[in-house]
């Protein structure tokens, strides 16, 4: 018998999406798949997805000018290539592709672009040039270098080494080596004849150690991303709840999104934007439970959240995330203090960036962060919910 939340037609519906008699998402019968975005069940893959999980997207996205010098950007529909702090128009992020050098951006056809001058020496060229050559040293190196071999590479004690480039990258230096480690990863994945020979190849020393934190570095099993990550299937709903619609998706290990909205189609669509080469599927009778939990901690924050949620996210977004996590209910933070306390007093725009980028609305409380002056500032779900958030919460 279907929970009463959901019974079809009626306010609390739960709409599964259309779904054909295996169950599966079907495209066709959607309004929002007539441009193509799905394929007989599967979602199609989108150099989107790419570029918005590299760490790097979120500086270029905040016109961050500590980046620049750091790697640079070319957009394919213009063919000009710039440095992350170009005030032109944001490229959308199936456009983009980011470079270390300028010698890659020219060779992908781009030329510079004569607003931002991306080939002239940035501010503080001098610092900059050593923090661009420590992260030149930890790409080139198969294990993360200590602190102590970067510090004395680049000519500064390792204290002061470690402040200036936790400033200009938004990440430890042992962080953006993970990080970097992490993308080898991905791509050794996908071109070596195993996963043991790929682990080895991406510079981890064993694969023990490599399992141990493999869903958190991947956002899934090594063998999943090996077949194109097209084996992942997320079972997803739709359904209502005072804010509006709501959509639950969820993996093997857990809650993916929680999204927020005034229109189911258009959160199906923002669910496969964000998992392009996911396998969609209604969910059926025994998903009802769960959706119905999370819509209960929707109503009542304070209750938390007694379900299993998957995370994933860049290095920096995960920080940014795990201490929203922290704020407890009925508690505001500025996004100034958010960056201070994951040690990046300077990124708080990347705070902001991060807490846009958050797909599980309420698990993950970006509700919870305002600005300075007390405003509630934007949310990605609209103020208005975020002011409804905090007053259930408050009272």
């Amino acid at each position: 018998m279907s929970h009463p939340l959901f019974h079809a037609g009626s306010a609390g519906c739960m709409i599964a999406a259309p779904v054909g008699a295996d169950n599966r998402y079907d495209a066709t019968s959607s309004p929002s798949a007539r441009g193509g975005r799905y394929c007989g069940g599967h979602i199609m893959a989108t150099e989107a997805g790419r570029t918005e999980c590299d760490p790097r997207w979120s500086r270029i996205v905040d016109r961050d000018r500590s980046a620049d010098g750091l790697f640079w950007y070319s957009v394919t529909s213009t063919h000009v290539y710039c440095r992350p702090s170009c005030p032109s128009r944001l490229a959308r992020p199936e456009n983009t592709r980011i470079h270390d050098t300028i010698a890659g951006a020219r060779a992908a056809g781009a030329r510079p672009c004569r607003r931002c001058d991306p080939d002239a020496a940035s501010s503080g060229a001098g610092r900059d040039a050593r923090i661009v050559r420590a992260c030149r040293l930890i790409e080139a190196s198969d294990a993360p270098p200590t602190l102590a071999a970067l510090a004395a590479a680049i000519g500064l004690s390792p204290g002061h080494f470690q402040r200036v480039f936790t400033k200009a990258t938004g990440l430890s230096p042992r962080q953006y080596a993970e990080a970097c480690r992490s993308g080898r990863l991905r791509e050794a994945l996908r071109a070596a004849p195993s996963v043991t020979e790929a682990i080895y190849a991406a510079g981890y020393g064993s694969s023990s150690r490599f399992y141990e934190k493999a869903d958190g570095l991947l956002g899934m099993k090594p063998r999943s991303l090996r077949a194109g990550a097209q084996a992942e299937r997320l079972r997803f709903a739709v359904g209502d709840c005072s804010l509006g619609a709501i959509l639950v998706a969820s993996s093997d290990r857990g809650i993916v999104a929680i999204l927020l909205g005034d229109d189911p189609d258009g959160l199906v669509r923002d669910l496969q934007d964000r998992f392009p080469r996911a396998e969609l599927v209604g969910g059926d009778r025994d998903y009802e439970n769960l959706v119905a939990q999370v819509v209960g901690f929707v109503e009542a924050p304070r209750i938390g959240l007694a379900l299993p949620v998957d995370i994933r996210g860049t290095v920096f977004q995960q920080r940014v995330w795990n201490a929203l996590r922290e704020i407890p209910a009925g508690s505001t933070v500025t996004y100034t203090e958010i960056a201070r306390r994951i040690g990046a007093p300077a990124a708080v725009r990347a705070v902001a960036n991060a807490c846009g980028a958050n797909a599980l609305a309420v698990a993950i409380p970006c509700h919870r962060v305002i600005r300075h002056d007390g405003a509630l500032s934007g949310y990605r779900w609209g103020v208005a919910r975020k002011e409804s958030l905090l007053a259930r919460e408050k009272s």
